[in-house]
């Protein structure tokens, strides 16, 4: 996690340069770190793409990506990244594609007077993951110079499969083809700098990790709530739903870093493991905790969208009331809730403590004076913690009160970087804590598919759009639940 200058000569090689991702993401992440100096001196970008583009026709797309984020850098920055990218045409099953990268990389190799780290970064659909992994492992895109000095990494982003058996089939690809070492499976929510934090909130404080247990907290809730419907990823997202869609990794690594043991040290093997052991300890479901822990909903109107089969049972919504099998967390529920078209956008984490007994407290309204803390991930990025204190006057009566850490009042916030500025920036780093393993991506499907398998003779129920979710969600949450 260290934040020195990459020294070694760097190559990334972007498969799918013209898309969505690279323009959202991807090339206004890049300049950041160009910007702060985070990037080696000797440093190339390779995009790859079936347009018929020219090197200027890649560097208008990096340039209006660039201002469409609402750049901050100045025309000179600007300039001199957009001439360290260059373009290769190409389809991704011509091998004569791979062989003209492999050229273009070994002429830059020529030009720095040594072996360059080499990155190839897949933001393609996953349909694509094959053809291109097989390509670069066939054509040598990885030693292309003699020496051991430059490495060979491989960047896929999720989904890792769209259930066990295609995520078995990648990973076995992908190991047959490359070392763990080398490759970087995305999910960038790892990226986010306020789940990196519940690590430094539990670790490097006393005041609550000796309370983070099943004798004090009384649940936890994990809530990935969008406003947006499923817009123009209809194609992808009809027949996947918001269980495999976002449950399979964001919120399942939400539930692994609140639930994880005391690593013993930053390192990324350390930090898997703990991550690992939290998936493996989750109770299965058997046919009563389908019934009465899960819930599967889908947004008035859904059917109607480009794309979405006309009787679709794709869910957009699910809540899971889901509990872990160790010594800290046995009978603590967790519960895991998203959807789409809800009230608001917001991604939070919010542990629940135990009343206190015996309470100093008045019993006026049967108010239930627990200690609430969140972690909020996005917006407003902050910890909040609510503790109770006596209301000025005569009388006893307590009253709510809030600390909040908000990074948007730190000093420091000039310094966060965006999820994919880290996430690049470990890549190259060889920094692996952020990205999943392939034991996690096993485990995490195992636990869901079970649950959606389970589905194919559930209800499907729905509830409008801009609410909260279904009201049946209510019979499952406890009534103190904050919305």
């Amino acid at each position: 996690m260290n934040e020195q200058k990459v020294k070694i000569p760097t190559i990334i090689t972007i498969f799918g340069v013209a898309g969505d991702l690279s323009q959202r993401k991807l090339f206004p992440a890049l300049i950041d770190l160009y910007n702060k100096g985070m990037l080696a001196d000797q440093f190339r970008i390779i995009g790859v793409g079936r347009r018929g583009w020219s090197d200027d026709d890649l560097r208008d797309f990096i340039r209006k990506a660039i201002e469409r984020k609402g750049s901050h850098h100045d025309e000179k920055t600007i300039s001199q990244f957009l001439l360290l990218c260059s373009y290769a045409k190409g389809d991704f099953g011509d091998e004569h594609m791979y062989e003209n990268v492999a050229k273009n990389i070994t002429s830059i190799d020529k030009e720095f007077g040594l072996c360059t780290n080499k990155l190839f970064y897949l933001a393609v659909s996953p349909d694509f993951y094959e053809v291109i992994l097989r390509q670069i492992a066939g054509a040598g895109l990885g030693e292309l110079c003699d020496g051991t000095d430059g490495w060979t990494r491989i960047l896929i982003e999720k989904p890792f499969g769209k259930d066990l058996a295609t995520a078995e089939a990648l990973e076995r690809l992908l190991s047959e083809l490359f070392k763990e070492e080398q490759i970087f499976r995305i999910d960038h929510y790892l990226g986010k700098e306020t789940i990196q934090n519940i690590l430094s909130f539990r670790f490097s404080n006393l005041l609550y990790e000796t309370q983070w247990n099943n004798k004090y907290i009384e649940m936890v809730h994990l809530r990935l709530d969008e406003s947006l419907g499923v817009e123009d990823r209809a194609k992808f997202y009809d027949g996947v739903g918001a269980l495999r869609d976002v449950g399979q990794n964001h919120l399942l690594q939400m539930l692994a870093f609140v639930a994880m043991e005391n690593p013993g040290g930053l390192s990324a093997n350390e930090i898997r493991e703990r991550r690992e052991e939290v998936l493996r300890a989750i109770v299965p479901f058997d046919k009563h905790a389908l019934v009465h822990n899960t819930l599967r909903a889908q947004y008035e109107g859904y059917q109607n969208a480009k794309d979405v089969l006309p009787e679709s049972k794709t869910e957009t919504y699910f809540l899971l009331k889901v509990f872990l099998d160790n010594a800290r967390w046995r009978g603590v529920p967790f519960y895991m809730e998203s959807g789409k078209k809800l009230t608001a956008s917001r991604t939070d984490i919010t542990i629940y403590f135990k009343d206190v007994v015996p309470c100093l407290c008045p019993s006026v309204n049967h108010v239930r004076h627990q200690n609430v803390l969140r972690f909020r991930i996005q917006p407003n990025e902050s910890i909040e913690l609510q503790f109770w204190v006596k209301q000025p006057g005569f009388h006893f009566i307590l009253k709510p009160a809030r600390l909040t850490f908000a990074y948007a009042d730190s000093p420091d916030i000039a310094k966060i970087p965006d999820a994919y500025e880290r996430i690049l920036y470990d890549c190259i780093q060889g920094d692996q804590t952020l990205f999943v393993s392939t034991k996690e991506v096993e485990l995490a499907w195992r636990f869901i598919m079970q649950i959606s398998e389970g589905w194919q003779s559930a209800p499907l129920i729905s509830y409008a759009p801009g609410s909260t979710g279904p009201l049946e969600r209510m019979q499952i949450l406890p009534e103190n639940i904050i919305d």
